[in-house]
């Protein structure tokens, strides 16, 4: 899925270039060398929030570029960006005042788009997420995941969401007079606050995207036309000059056929010329200087920010905070609906609250003993043969959420003969990496993402039980992409892909490099992650032995 992953100015990564194939590859290098910063890297090209202290020092920018199946990305991002042809190129840039840039096949793309491609295409594991695994919110959305009860949770949510509406409808009702009309005066302003301006969701990403081709208009034709000039219009052009070269090699061709493969070569630079001039001089006929325009934009831009800074971070919590406002204000000016009314409307979406949270419990319940049952058996597969997995689901009459009224929490006992416990019982990391690990295998099974990566997932764990890992990750990459940090050998002898990250001084300035390893120089790699620096033949005999195993 992901073909190559280029990065620029990315912190000690001065420029770097991996190419990718199915199933599973590693990164490996000493601690340190920036193996982690390729995940880091990846992360932001799928939106996550970057950081100008990312930038190499001495640059302006750094740049993040991944070449993608075009296949992959989610329809309604191929229709939006009309993406063709067998690859699409996702780009992302940050400078140092924070700002950042993406495009998508050449196009404009905001944040949340690409963060909806990330969450759609990739499924990221940290090095201390499996930490967050301790949290019940997450053990629940495991669970949900692997039942597919998303319907189920959207319907409790709506109720949920009814309910507490009703509630607050009834709280209006209560407060007195004088304080009703003061949270009118106050809802009425918010709301026609934010319709005044009405803000769509991702419109200042949209706006942000436009601002650099306004700001830079006339310097933009400029260069069209220079540009145009020179390949073209002008006596002397590099088309006319082209042209010339092409049919002299083409008459050459003819009578000396040894030269075809030049003819040719210059005939297709005469036709990229060509398009290439034609698409300048589109772009020309299309760009223009708009100063009211960009005074439009400026002015809009700078009253989005002071409603994000007041109703929230984005625009899309802006409008949230209006629909919620706008629901009190329609409860506090409507005084024919009376209290009982209210109330019997409460009591019946309390019910069907309580409906919808006992057939979640339900369906949580056998979904439990499913998700159970296969996560034992990673585990085994994992070097926990006598482990036993269960997913405590208990429901508490009353207690509503927005995710229903259960309380879920994974028990373990890792060992023969002992009681089931909590995961936060357990002090191992190595158990509890081993633990995510066996329920990403079991979910990714059920899901549809298609590219997995891990940092260091194998942490704390080292012998027969690291081999057992890296087994497993080759198992999941057989109908996955899996990318893979890791400083164990038992797992990267089982790599498709072997990349080394290192660090080399040179003119004064540390850079890290990454390689694709091979043959005798992936041998000598394992046999140093084996035995140290020093490579020796017992060591290089053991890494023979662990690829000839595979």
């Amino acid at each position: 899925m992901l073909k190559s992953l280029g990065v620029r100015d990315f912190a000690v990564l001065a420029e770097a270039e991996v190419r990718f194939q199915p199933g599973l590859s590693v990164f490996t290098g000493e601690t340190g060398a920036g193996k982690s910063l390729l995940i880091e890297a990846l992360g932001f090209l799928f939106g996550e929030r970057g950081s100008a202290d990312w930038i190499r020092a001495g640059a302006e920018r750094l740049e993040v570029r991944g070449v993608f199946d075009q296949g992959d990305f989610p329809e309604s991002l191929r229709k939006a960006f009309n993406l063709t042809g067998p690859e699409a190129v996702l780009l992302r840039e940050l400078d140092r005042s924070g700002r950042t840039r993406a495009t998508l096949g050449g196009r404009p793309v905001p944040a949340a788009a690409l963060r909806e491609a990330g969450e759609r295409m990739a499924d990221f594991h940290g090095q201390h997420e499996h930490q967050t695994l301790l949290k019940p919110a997450l053990q629940m959305e495991l669970l949900d995941g692997f039942g597919g009860h998303d319907g189920l949770r959207a319907k409790a949510a709506a109720a949920f969401a009814e309910r507490s509406r009703l509630k607050a409808e009834l709280a209006a009702l209560a407060m007195s007079e004088e304080e009703r009309l003061r949270r009118v005066d106050l809802c009425r302003f918010q709301v026609d606050e934010i319709d005044g301006l009405a803000p769509r969701p991702g419109e200042d990403e949209e706006l942000e995207a436009e601002l650099p081709r306004l700001k830079n208009a006339a310097r933009l034709i400029a260069l069209a036309e220079e540009a145009c000039e020179r390949l073209e219009r002008q006596e002397g052009s590099a088309g006319e000059t082209l042209s010339r070269a092409a049919k002299a090699a083409a008459e050459i061709a003819r009578l000396d056929g040894s030269l075809s493969d030049a003819a040719q070569a210059l005939e297709r630079s005469l036709v990229d010329m060509r398009e290439a001039a034609a698409r300048l001089s589109d772009y020309r006929a299309r760009i223009e200087e708009r100063p009211e325009r960009l005074d439009e934009v400026l002015t809009r831009l700078d009253r989005l920010a002071k409603l994000r800074k007041k109703y929230g971070p984005s625009l899309a919590d802006v409008l949230a905070f209006r629909d919620k406002a706008a629901a009190e204000l329609r409860a506090l000016e409507t005084r024919e609906e009376t209290e009982e009314d209210l109330q019997a409307a409460l009591e019946k979406a309390e019910k069907k609250l309580s409906a919808l949270c006992e057939e979640l419990h339900e369906a949580r319940m056998k979904t439990a003993k499913r998700l159970a049952e296969r996560a034992a058996s990673e585990l085994k597969d994992l070097g926990m043969p006598g482990a036993r997995f269960s997913v405590s689901v208990e429901m508490e009459e009353g207690a509503f959420s927005a995710s229903g009224a259960d309380q879920v929490e994974f028990l373990i006992a890792p060992n023969p003969g002992e009681p089931l416990k909590s995961l936060r019982a357990i002090a191992s990391g190595g158990e509890i990496s081993r633990v995510m690990l066996a329920l990403k295998t079991v979910l990714a099974r059920e899901d549809r993402v298609r590219l997995l990566v891990f940092d260091e997932v194998d942490s704390g764990v080292g012998g027969a039980t690291a081999r057992a890992v890296g087994r497993k990750l080759f198992e999941i990459a057989r109908s996955r992409q899996v990318l893979c940090v890791t400083h164990l050998p038992q797992v990267a002898c089982f790599a498709a892909g072997h990349h080394e990250v290192t660090k080399r001084t040179a003119h004064g300035r540390t850079a890290a490099q990454v390689e694709r390893l091979e043959g005798e120089r992936r041998l000598e790699a394992l046999a140093r992650m084996l035995g140290g620096p020093k490579v020796t033949e017992a060591g290089r005999r053991h890494a023979q032995e662990l690829l000839e195993s595979i």
